[in-house]
């Protein structure tokens, strides 16, 4: 989520930033969130006047009393009762305001890093490395899904009466290799000093506000009925949630974890559910890595994370290619990709 002192002190930088994602709908949110912003301040600083005053006048009742002034004492009484309305009235305000500064601020992009290329789709993406060279056989390479079944290692077809489409049973070898990839990455972040985690598989609202914008959440999560309880869509909101409202000590960064976790999707949208493979579908599993650091370390453990995906690509002799994602591409709470 996007600091507000930033649309407070720069609204033109964060309006510049929409364009840049070419999400021009957005430019009226942030004007509407200084507003917004505005009022909830003027509203918390009358709050706490109001409060003070009352704290001053209980005080005065004490002292009535102790004087044996119990007329002037019953005055003062009806006085705070009054201030007690207009505390409730001026906090009720203050809550609405906040309320309607978070509804808009949930989806107002990050700022992005300076050398993101300008684009509006995954089209504009920047091939910047290859490394290893593609085996090109003298044969059709078959389809991944159809190399499984040759294996009698995958059953779509009963997945689908179990659970429908977007679902699959691993079997035999292919899920004991499914097993050894994770295993197989989990121990690599392991050597590289990076602690190994299982974090819940829930997580509540809270988690999930500010590390993934409204839209993908709707699109992605599945909510659990009757509860304030998501299922998770990748290990790192439940990973990034460990640390929420938690004051870290300087000296215990950085904190470096790999987590493994099934995730589930919904896969709404443009992307959908892949009919025929094991790609876009509802559940899945895999091994993440997570970094806690100080702001000025994040460049450098963004690009030792990025140098880590590699390495286990060409441990495994498996060609690779970077590409940049272009701003348009770019999820919204992410900086660079």
């Amino acid at each position: 989520m996007i600091d507000i002192k930033l649309i407070r002190e720069n609204k033109d930088l964060v309006k510049e930033n929409i364009k840049k994602k070419f999400q021009d709908r957005k430019l009226p949110l942030v004007d509407e969130i200084y507003d917004f912003d505005i009022k909830f301040r003027e509203a918390k600083a009358k709050s706490d006047s109001l409060k003070a005053e009352k704290n001053k006048l209980s005080a005065e009742i004490g002292n009535l009393m102790r004087e044996g002034k119990k007329e002037e004492a019953e005055e003062v009484k009806k006085k705070i009762a009054l201030f007690a309305d207009e505390i409730a009235e001026t906090e009720k305000l203050e809550t609405e305001y906040e309320e309607e500064v978070k509804k808009r601020i949930w989806v107002i992009p990050n700022i992005i890093a300076d050398d993101v290329p300008i684009g509006e789709d995954d089209s504009k993406n920047v091939d910047v490395e290859h490394i290893g060279e593609p085996v090109v056989p003298d044969y059709e390479i078959p389809y991944h899904a159809d190399i499984m079944a040759s294996f009698n290692g995958i059953d779509k077809e009963a997945a689908g009466r179990v659970a429908g489409n977007g679902f699959y049973y691993l079997m035999g070898d292919i899920a004991r290799l499914h097993s050894a990839c994770l295993s197989y990455a989990r121990d690599f972040m392991i050597d590289k000093g990076f602690t190994y985690c299982i974090p819940p598989y829930m997580i509540n609202s809270s988690a999930v506000n500010g590390v993934m914008s409204f839209e993908e959440k709707e699109a992605m999560m599945y909510k659990i009925e009757g509860e304030d309880l998501y299922l998770i869509g990748t290990s790192e909101h439940s990973m990034i949630s460990k640390f929420k409202d938690q004051i870290l000590k300087e000296e215990d960064l950085p904190i470096t974890m790999t987590s493994y976790s099934p995730c589930f999707r919904k896969e709404v949208g443009a992307h959908g559910i892949e009919e025929r493979g094991v790609y876009r579908i509802h559940q899945f599993e895999k091994q993440e890595m997570i970094v806690i650091c100080k702001p000025e370390e994040s460049e450098d453990w963004y690009y030792k994370m990025l140098n880590y995906t590699v390495e286990l690509f060409k441990s495994l002799d498996i060609p690779v290619r970077k590409l940049v994602c272009c701003s348009g591409d770019l999820a919204d709470l992410k900086y660079r990709s």
